[in-house]
């Protein structure tokens, strides 16, 4: 007998259409809510109150928050890192450094959705683990805040002397926009131009 793959796809099992059933309508969902960025963001911050209740309340699992905090420190970072490293020139188009060089936009190594989506799958993760006392162990939380912030400082410290150096800005508020040609129609016609 000779079996072709369109013969194996007929014969799948009723928890593999299943499964990707699920998985095609929760990609459906993501994609649906890649335009809503201030929703989504609203949606992480309510997440992170329902963890830190439940820290608080329970009283515990302090290690699996210092490592939920190390991940997001680590996710930060790559976030406000630009995509091309510009401190080897042949890694592709760089950043500009002199006033006569083209204007290139800022590219993420980590862009925004893959960001909060990050975020949000680790929060939830870590909001599963507060359920199972086996990750509870007990430490000195001053201890662990205290390495954190030791960490969180030193590294911050070395990224923004990476921008100051490289001469980017992660961030598009504040910046000059390009707003089209019917923006500079407007302006010559409130001139009295022709």
């Amino acid at each position: 007998m000779n079996t072709t793959m369109a013969d194996t796809d007929l014969k799948s099992s009723p928890i593999s259409t299943y499964t990707h059933t699920i998985s095609r309508r929760y990609q459906h969902l993501l994609d649906k809510s890649t335009p809503h960025v201030l929703q989504r963001w609203i949606g992480f911050a309510f997440l992170l109150f329902i963890y830190a209740l439940r820290v608080y309340y329970v009283q515990g699992f302090y290690i699996v928050t210092y490592g939920l905090g190390i991940y997001i420190l680590q996710l930060f970072l790559a976030f406000l890192s630009p995509q091309a490293n510009p401190e080897l020139a042949d890694d592709g188009p760089s950043l500009p450094t002199l006033g006569s060089q083209e204007f290139r936009p800022f590219v993420r190594r980590l862009p925004e959705f893959k960001f909060w989506y990050s975020l949000t799958r680790a929060f939830c993760i870590a909001f599963t683990l507060t359920f199972f006392s086996m990750f509870d162990v007990p430490v000195f939380w001053p201890i662990l805040l205290f390495y954190w912030i030791v960490l969180f400082i030193s590294t911050m410290k070395r990224q923004i002397m990476h921008m100051i150096k490289y001469r980017y800005v992660p961030f598009s508020f504040g910046k000059r926009k390009y707003t089209g040609k019917k923006a500079a129609v407007a302006d010559d016609a409130g001139n009295g131009r022709p």
